[in-house]
């Protein structure tokens, strides 16, 4: 965390922006079967990692309704209260992006319009590992069942007395979850794409993870299953100007960094000031946190960057496309304005990325890796196919059949002009 950039060339920016690295090949030499062994071998593949990679023996796969009547009983009523809050702030932004279905007159007697459809079968991952995401479940199973989706499946690992994490148990309860099933990593992701004697198969499949379901999820795409996104590792960069608390954005890069050890913090700046006060205040702060040891390792990616001019410090960030993009500073709306590319964007002294994680509304499954640059973040429509619609009337027919067999037979295709010719020809 040592090394500070001062205006790097353009040519150079690649180079200081790149992720932590990992060898896909090598990835997708331990994924692969593990995915080929699920869809053959279904739930008896599932128990077998388990075991393996798990430390857990499996007698079943499903999470019994007891399971989830006792787990209740262990939450916090204060948890349960601060859960409240952000289940009703993330269903209210999400309700609030369903659309109504327009017919439009394209020309007289040609109506056309389109139309949300519920994805019928929908797959969750729910990470479990060192931090159980609950909140991951609020963030997917809320906009699924506000659309409509007909099968929701959770796939989440089990610990190793075979229990799933009592608060997402509760969440599911909560939202109205009861498919729950006791498996993780990349086997889970098989689990959905394939199907098993337990675990139905999904047409979509939406959560984060580490690398191995990241490499799953990719390689299942390949087959047809649809995937939310492409996500690694998580990310986030901070905007600060000479208005920056630097209290703050140490606190904001270390929330980010204690997510894992491949996660990437990026701080630019208009003030090397400021980048030496918040590596100060970095080093304060992380003796503090619980999970200090993987936020250090974190930090080692860390990229901190002066630049003497805002245009090219938000040319820069946009270049590195970060899945959160905090801007600190009393200007961030305006400055707002010149972000082309981010999965969440946090606005002035008092928008932590946390808030955006858990209660403000917005979704937290995001585009890592630079892919904001052409995905968005999970929202309402994720779980929506469009389909659109058409009718004409004969007087439709007659206004642009003409202009169809034009270009039609254009194009050499006698049988689509003759599909309006025969038509026409009855008017």
């Amino acid at each position: 965390m040592e090394q500070i950039f001062i205006n790097p060339l353009k040519k150079e920016w690649k180079e200081i922006l790149r992720r932590p690295a990992f060898d896909s090949s090598s990835l997708e030499s331990i994924v692969s079967p593990i995915l080929l062994d699920v869809k053959q071998n279904g739930d008896t593949a599932i128990k077998k990692y388990a075991a393996k990679f798990d430390g857990v023996v499996l007698n079943q796969l499903k999470v019994s309704e007891k399971e989830i009547s006792d787990a209740v009983k262990l939450v916090s009523e204060d948890l349960k209260a601060a859960i409240a809050i952000a289940k009703n702030n993330i269903a209210v932004f999400h309700v609030a992006q369903k659309e109504v279905a327009k017919q439009i007159e394209t020309t007289t007697g040609v109506v056309c319009w389109r139309k949300s459809v519920a994805i019928q079968k929908v797959g969750l991952y729910i990470p479990g590992g060192t931090a159980p995401l609950f909140s991951t479940l609020l963030m997917l199973g809320i906009p699924a069942m506000i659309a409509g989706c007909s099968d929701i499946m959770v796939c989440t690992p089990a610990d190793r007395n075979g229990k799933i994490n009592p608060v997402i148990l509760y969440v599911s309860q909560l939202i109205g979850l009861k498919n729950i099933y006791k498996t993780g990593g990349a086997q889970a992701i098989a689990a959905m794409a394939y199907g098993t004697e337990t675990v139905p198969q999904v047409y979509k499949i939406f959560g984060p993870g580490n690398q191995y379901v990241t490499c799953a999820k990719q390689l299942v795409n390949k087959e047809g299953i649809a995937i939310d996104m492409p996500a690694g590792p998580s990310e986030v960069a901070v905007y600060a100007d000479e208005t920056t608390n630097p209290v703050f954005v140490a606190a904001d890069l270390l929330s980010q960094a204690e997510h894992g050890a491949d996660s990437q913090v990026v701080l630019v700046s208009s003030s090397q000031k400021i980048v030496e006060e918040v590596k100060v205040e970095i080093n304060k702060q992380l003796t503090a946190l619980s999970r200090k040891d993987i936020a250090a390792k974190a930090l080692k990616n860390t990229r901190l960057i002066v630049m003497d001019t805002v245009d090219a410090a938000f040319d820069l960030l946009n270049e590195y496309a970060a899945e959160h993009l905090i801007i600190a500073s009393d200007n961030a709306i305006v400055l707002a304005e010149k972000v082309t590319n981010a999965g969440s964007v946090f606005l002035g002294h008092y928008s932590p990325e946390s808030v955006g994680d858990y209660a403000s509304g917005t979704n937290h499954t995001l585009p890592t890796n630079g892919y904001a640059k052409a995905y968005s973040g999970v929202s309402l429509d994720s779980f929506f196919k469009k389909v659109t619609f058409q009718q004409l009337s004969k007087e439709g027919i007659k206004n642009i059949g003409n202009a169809v067999e034009i270009m039609a037979s254009a194009e050499g295709l006698d049988a689509h002009k003759n599909a309006v010719t025969v038509r026409l020809a009855t008017l």
